[in-house]
């Protein structure tokens, strides 16, 4: 069974960074797409990005590409979300997911995703 722990999320001014991690305990993490999704209040959960098992595909919403970059470590189990120039609008809390019944191509519906992390808080002041 596979449980996620996202973490490093926190405040910073609008233009700054942050990498946010997701830590997977279970042998399907390396087998399976990854996803980061996003939740602003009154909001439903949004896609941010998908890696696919090899990490040889990425996917974004067209709201973070070229900000945002997603990857991930199979030998430690481990996914990432680099975030540069953040701006106001993208705070929310992020959650990372994990889809393991695909490999080779992403869904961008969260009802696809079999297990999520707890979400850490992202909050950019302007």
């Amino acid at each position: 069974q596979v449980q996620l722990v996202d973490s490093g999320g926190g405040l910073v001014q609008a233009g700054g960074s942050l990498r946010l991690s997701c830590a997977a305990s279970g042998r399907a993490f390396s087998s399976g797409v990854m996803g980061w999704f996003r939740q602003a209040p009154g909001k439903e959960r949004e896609f941010v990005a998908a890696i696919t098992w090899s990490g040889g595909r990425t996917y974004y919403a067209d709201f973070v590409k070229g900000r945002f970059t997603i990857s991930r470590d199979n030998a430690k189990n481990t996914a990432y979300l680099q975030m540069n120039s953040l701006k106001p609008e993208d705070t929310a809390v992020y959650y990372c997911a994990a889809d393991l019944h695909r490999s080779y191509s992403i869904s961008y519906s969260p009802g696809q995703y079999d297990v999520w992390g707890q979400g850490t808080q992202v909050t950019v002041s302007s």
